[in-house]
């Protein structure tokens, strides 16, 4: 694993001061690029899928639908997209989150998930959990069962976890590097 985390560290920009002056950003691209990195990634975000026995993965928009999409595929499970309010055609559950300034709100087709799932949460960054938790709510309203959380990477000084933690009810978080 510590050849993993080498590789996808080595392909992880920092860019000061965006979006704003002081924060610095993580930006994945030059990984996605790397055919080899992003492999890895893929494969190891599978292996997540199949330890958990999760039946679909979620992908949170937009950048867990990069991640998602690949790993449902390799773990040979479905993949289901949750959106920003708004951008989903037909029937949705949604559910609404509090931000640091303001409110936001996802939302998932009600047909994608039902009573038989196990389903896997996919994203590249958990920062302070607000959307990985709303989207375990999402879950358990469609009547699926929460499979855990994978994601690239964890912002430890940002306390995602201990905010997500409660809505994980026992459920695993893996995070591949934590920053």
């Amino acid at each position: 694993m510590t050849d993993i985390k080498e590789l996808l560290l080595s392909r992880i920009r920092d860019v000061a001061d965006y979006p704003e002056p002081g924060v610095m950003f993580k930006d994945i691209t030059p990984l996605l690029a790397d055919p080899a990195a992003f492999t890895a990634l893929t494969d190891a975000l599978a292996e997540i899928v199949v330890s958990t026995g999760a039946t679909k993965v979620v992908g949170l928009e937009a950048r867990g639908f990069i991640l998602g999409a690949p790993v449902a595929v390799r773990a040979g499970v479905g993949f289901i997209p949750v959106r920003k309010a708004g951008k989903l055609p037909g029937a949705t559950l949604s559910q609404a989150y509090d931000l640091e300034y303001g409110s936001a709100e996802i939302e998932v087709h009600a047909e994608d998930l039902s009573a038989g799932d196990r389903v896997l949460v996919v994203d590249d960054v958990l920062a302070t959990g607000g959307t990985a938790e709303a989207s375990l709510q999402l879950i358990r309203r469609a009547g699926a069962q929460v499979a855990g959380v994978a994601v690239l990477m964890e912002l430890g000084f940002l306390a995602g976890r201990a905010r997500l933690e409660p809505a994980l009810d026992g459920a695993p978080l893996e995070a591949l590097l934590v920053v």
